[in-house]
């Protein structure tokens, strides 16, 4: 018999095989961070890094891509990426939406960007629907704002491979004020804007009217979707926000509006923020700015209610994650990411702690495809100014900091946006807010 051939087929197809297991990119190899310069003088950026354990670069910057404008105040992508590997970020200072094509991560595409929808502004929160749209909150009507204009800051020399797209986007920057603000609603649409139909937040039983969407949940096997209520407007020293709001998902009917009872401290219920759903697919965890955590019931019927169950210590308390059994909070009075099994949601109960560090205050988390790997930031908030990412066992909801995760040379773990030399040419302080794993 001739085994030679038959060798050196075999290790032809194991060369194939470990050359394919080499390009096949891993869960969470980079890292999206949506940013914009500290000072408002130079272009927002979205910036890739390296977020591969294996990689000989872990933990640096790859790529940015400048979108050309200034000032646009950088806040809120979508939760997760997209299957489609395009990622929506919003300028809520602009009121405008910026759509990104990472399918190339290492090689960032800006494909377009939308300001008013529906005759709605100020975008806050996208999610993907089933059906391929996105349901979004705008908190605004559009027009309705007051406004004070001037040029957008000229961008740095290596923005000039975005200007096409930079001068069909460059707008005013808009100064929110408050006393203006008109309700906004929910918006169904493509990711390019495009609308399928719109619902109007204003309730005429609430007699302040200060409803101003801000996130949303989608409940498609009930037909419901619940959506918060923060003003984002900072000049807003009126609005409590309260008020979590009750959807017919199929036509965006607003349904009902309830408002969150005070906890044990009295002030647990204001500045409603980012509704979750629970493992039992009908049962929804809503958190509050002010740091208190609601069970919200009976969604698909005439009067929902809502349970005061867990309060955390301070105020501003991050963008929080449900996974599995798990709650993931940041809470910036403890300068740290905290772990509640929630497997009885009733009586949340704390398993794990991991702090960051005195000089941060964390705000904004998000979870890789594993479940196990967390990006945290401070989202500007934090002297430190540092992404970290966390590491998670959904076995016993431990957490603890991935100390390789750092700049190199550096003494502690995160990586650093102040004062860095950015690959678009760019040098200075980065405000981080928005930031994925990618798939």
């Amino acid at each position: 018999m001739h085994r030679f051939p038959f060798a050196i087929g075999l290790i032809a197809v194991a060369v194939l095989v470990a050359g394919a297991c080499h390009r096949a990119a891993p869960s969470g190899e980079y890292l999206f961070v949506w940013a914009g310069d500290s000072a408002r003088a130079a272009s927002d950026f979205l910036v890739v890094v390296d977020a591969n354990p294996s990689s000989k670069q872990y933990g640096t910057v790859l790529a940015t891509l400048p979108t050309g404008v200034v000032g646009a105040y950088p806040h809120h992508t979508e939760a997760e990426m997209p299957s489609d590997g395009h990622l929506l970020a919003n300028g809520f200072g602009a009121g405008r939406t910026w759509l990104f094509d990472l399918t190339s991560p290492r090689q960032p595409k800006l494909l377009t960007s939308f300001g008013d929808v529906a005759g709605l502004s100020h975008p806050h929160t996208y999610t993907r629907l089933a059906n391929g749209n996105v349901l979004a909150t705008f908190q605004y009507a559009a027009n309705e704002l007051a406004t004070a204009t001037s040029p957008s800051s000229s961008v740095t020399a290596a923005a000039t491979a975005s200007a096409a797209a930079a001068a069909q986007m460059s707008m005013p920057m808009p100064t929110l004020t408050g006393a203006t603000h008109t309700t906004g609603g929910l918006v169904e649409m493509d990711e390019r804007g495009a609308v399928i139909r719109r619902g109007s937040a204003s309730d005429a039983t609430i007699q302040d009217k200060l409803l101003f969407p801000y996130s949303v949940l989608a409940l498609p096997s009930i037909d419901r979707a619940v959506s918060t209520t923060t003003d984002m407007d900072h000049a807003d020293t009126v609005a409590t926000s309260q008020w979590v709001q009750f959807w017919r998902l199929s036509d965006l009917t607003l349904i009902k509006s309830i408002a969150l009872a005070p906890g044990p401290r009295g002030d647990e219920h204001k500045f409603s923020g980012e509704p979750r759903l629970l493992p039992d697919g009908k049962s929804v965890y809503i958190h509050t700015f002010n740091c208190g955590l609601y069970l919200v019931r009976g969604i698909e019927r005439a009067a929902p209610s809502a349970t005061f169950v867990k309060g955390f210590k301070g105020i501003d308390c991050g963008v929080p994650i449900l996974t599995s059994h798990y709650w993931l909070q940041p809470v910036p009075a403890l300068h740290a990411l905290v772990a509640l099994d929630i497997a009885d949601p009733e009586h949340p109960r704390e398993v794990s702690s991991v702090s960051v560090g005195d000089d941060e205050e964390p705000h904004w988390i998000a979870i890789d495809a594993t479940g196990r790997r967390i990006v945290l930031n401070s989202a500007g908030a934090g002297l430190g100014n540092r992404i970290f990412v966390i590491n998670f066992d959904p076995a016993d909801g431990a957490l603890s900091i991935d100390a390789r995760f750092r700049d190199a040379g550096a003494p502690g773990a995160g990586i650093s946006m102040r004062g860095k030399s950015w690959p678009h040419g760019w040098t200075g302080t980065a405000v981080p807010h928005g930031s994925v794993f990618s798939r």
